[in-house]
């Protein structure tokens, strides 16, 4: 039994030890971000076109080639900050800054995005109120939106262009939310009874599409 007792002991003991070793390198993985130094940092703004990826590569095993970012940011070594369906066009932040991409790509920091929705009829004001205090998806209650009738914004013809129909108005939504559900702003005001024919996000926080062309970026110094 005298034997016994060490080897039980040494078992227990390196099962701790593994234990032990291993919290660590979970910590690491996650939290391992290069530090970016100020001057060293990119911040990236795109007006991504209609019909492109956000995202840099693409399977080559498409029939067609689908557009990806790569045909319009040639920096290396930036990744986008969140996503932007493919039918959706306007702002896309890149940057090269994980604490950044962190945050403006995480739900729980709640950074507020500004979309321009052009959508099929013409919302009343109960319908509105519904968004503002929030709606429920199958995936659950979306957090009360801030929405406001805006008028048709001076924006570049998408290609191709939408499906409207001769006898029915559209009307062009400005809506802000903390949230980033897949999808989330089609499937808000489709529930409304307002199907979204063509979405535009114009902002991320304090990131506007302002002075930028679509298919264009331009570089920015961080802000302080």
């Amino acid at each position: 039994m005298n034997a016994v007792k060490p080897k039980n002991k040494t078992t227990r003991t390196g099962n701790h030890h593994k234990r032990s070793a291993n919290k660590p390198l979970q910590r690491k993985r996650f939290a391992e971000k290069p530090s970016i130094a100020p001057n060293e940092r990119i911040i990236v703004l795109l007006n991504k076109p209609f019909n492109v990826l956000s995202q840099f590569t693409d399977d080559e095993s498409q029939k067609d080639k689908r557009h990806t970012l790569k045909d319009f940011v040639p920096i290396p070594n930036v990744y986008a900050a969140g996503r932007l369906d493919r039918d959706s066009e306007g702002l896309l932040l890149l940057t090269n800054d994980g604490k950044l991409q962190h945050k403006l790509a995480n739900p729980k920091k709640k950074t507020t995005k500004t979309y321009w929705a052009q959508v099929e009829g013409c919302p009343d004001e109960s319908s509105l109120e519904a968004l503002r205090r929030g709606v429920e998806l199958k995936d659950g209650m979306t957090l009360p939106a801030q929405v406001r009738v805006m008028n048709s914004p001076a924006v570049w013809p998408r290609n191709p262009p939408i499906r409207e129909r001769a006898n029915i108005p559209t009307t062009w939504l400005e809506i802000k939310i903390t949230e980033g559900r897949n999808r989330q702003v089609r499937r808000m005001t489709a529930h409304i009874g307002f199907p979204t024919l063509r979405l535009i996000r114009y902002a991320i926080g304090a990131y506007t599409l302002d002075g930028i062309a679509n298919g264009q970026y331009k570089e920015i110094k961080p802000h302080a």
